[in-house]
């Protein structure tokens, strides 16, 4: 109250020089007690951590009042629900920058810096009625990883880190870290060999995000090719149309989107890219020029408030089967051989259904094997069928059953290498967003490993032996593999 009587005292004094009333002396000193009510309050406050609070009893703001809630940046945080979103391997396969601007424009980046990651363990059991032949193409379908015809397995299928960084209006970076022993291409090594226990940079790309304005984004860098569909309904296992054209490549990409279409360019760098994308530079698979590309264009239909319903078209200019005998991973083209892609979603209530479909425009040359000239050079197609229903069983959240027929097509009738056939039934709980629980029975029909799908791979002079099978050949279309697998897919 000092400060109060002082101004009292002072404002008496002047009142002998001044024509002042007595109620405005009396309003004035009421305004004065209640600044310095307000400020002993922030006084108090401000000795404390909580500078919102004290920022609040200064201005009187209520607290809902967004002057209330404006806080400095954070520099790191996390999404764990976006993180799943991301680093899924089954679903918006192809779409991933979709959804990485869907989270920009809902705003859930409080950070400069936002870090992810997952982990997808197993255990499972195979059985093959060949010998170490297994079909299941979630594991390396070579002995180096299972012999007998008998395998089980509690692993870590695959862990990913990733970081998503905001760098100003409308641009972000976004980088995936990537472990996957039990698909990493390590020459002559088991999932316990050095070779396939290592971490590479999976994605890495800039994304310049224009959509609240104009419906325009663009990203150059490592990413999905925008090519098809290439998702699944099962709660782990990739279609047989994934295995067969979903594409990995350096590359820049523009795309338009707004809420029913999706339209997409990517031009693709040229040779032999990481997945699915060969396109010979000066006739070497060496990628040093900007000759191929994909487009991929979407549109999506709500059905009278009943359902969704969505359709793609893809086009690639240089898929990946365009090697001539004997087939190697990688290898050099003399063309290229383009493909198409066909898709559609359909989502009415808890149903979910899936078609996908692809197929090159030209045979692969690979597919004629010279000493069985009766098997002709094929094109390679790839179909999905699949629906998943969510039932409430009085859990927390429903549970999801799902069945998919997929089919790799390759070679003829009759031919060894014909047809690689996928059926899986599915089940899977989410225990929240970022944590899925699954079990999965699997059937494969058919062993079609696409490296010497269609022989040559044995030793000698002779190009054509018969060592493993005639002309080499080591797929064998009437081997089968069933799959019991449990797993859990964590997102943090």
């Amino acid at each position: 109250m000092q400060v109060v009587t002082f101004l009292v005292l002072s404002f008496s004094h002047a009142q002998s020089y001044a024509d002042v009333s007595e109620s405005t002396v009396k309003a004035l000193i009421e305004r004065l007690e209640m600044l310095e009510a307000r400020l002993a309050e922030y006084e108090s406050v401000a000795a404390g951590s909580d500078r919102k609070t004290a920022a609040v009893a200064v201005s009187g703001v209520s607290d809902k009042s967004p002057i209330s809630t404006k806080t400095a940046p954070q520099w790191v945080g996390i999404e764990s629900g976006y993180a799943f979103e991301m680093l899924d391997h089954a679903e918006s396969v192809t779409n991933k920058q979709e959804v990485l601007i869907d989270h920009i424009n809902a705003g859930s980046f409080g950070s400069r810096l936002t870090l992810g990651g997952q982990v997808t363990a197993l255990a499972n059991y195979q059985t093959s009625n060949r010998d170490s032949k297994f079909g299941w193409l979630m594991r390396h379908p070579t002995s180096n990883n299972q012999i007998g015809e008998t395998v089980s397995e509690a692993v870590v299928h695959s862990a990913n880190l990733n970081l998503t960084a905001s760098l100003g209006e409308n641009w972000h970076a976004y980088v995936e870290m990537f472990y996957n022993p039990e698909q990493n291409f390590g020459a002559n090594s088991t999932i316990t060999g050095l070779p396939r226990n290592n971490v590479n940079v999976r994605r890495a790309y800039v994304l310049y995000n224009g959509t609240q304005k104009n419906n325009i984004y663009a990203s150059i860098g490592k990413m999905d090719i925008p090519f098809g569909l290439n998702d699944t309904v099962s709660p782990f296992t990739n279609s047989a149309s994934w295995h067969a054209f979903a594409g990995l490549a350096y590359g820049a990409t523009v795309g338009y989107l707004d809420g029913n279409w999706h339209a997409r360019i990517m031009a693709i760098q040229g040779g032999a890219q990481f997945r699915n994308a060969n396109a010979p530079v000066e006739g070497t698979s060496v990628p040093s020029k900007l000759n191929n590309f994909a487009v991929d264009i979407r549109r999506s239909f709500q059905l009278n408030n009943e359902g969704d319903l969505m359709l793609g078209l893809s086009y690639q200019h240089g898929s990946s089967y365009c090697q001539e005998w004997p087939i190697k991973h990688f290898e050099p083209c003399e063309d290229t051989n383009p493909a198409i892609s066909l898709y559609s979603t359909l989502q009415v209530g808890d149903t979910e259904i899936i078609v996908d479909y692809g197929k090159t425009l030209d045979v692969w040359p690979g597919t004629l094997n010279p000493a069985l000239p009766e098997f002709a050079a094929e094109e390679v197609a790839g179909l999905t069928v699949g629906v998943r229903q969510e039932f409430d069983f009085g859990y927390t959240n429903p549970v999801a059953l799902s069945f998919e027929f997929s089919r790799f097509e390759a070679g003829p009738s009759g031919a060894e290498w014909e047809r690689v056939s996928q059926f899986v039934l599915g089940a899977s709980y989410y225990m929240n967003a970022s944590i899925n629980v699954f079990g999965e029975l699997n059937r494969t029909e058919g062993w079609a490993p696409l490296n010497f799908l269609t022989g040559g791979n044995c030793s000698g002079p002779n190009p054509l032996c018969d060592q493993v099978g005639p002309a080499g050949v080591w797929a064998e279309k009437d081997a089968t593999t069933n799959v019991l697998v449990f797993g859990v897919q964590a997102a943090f």
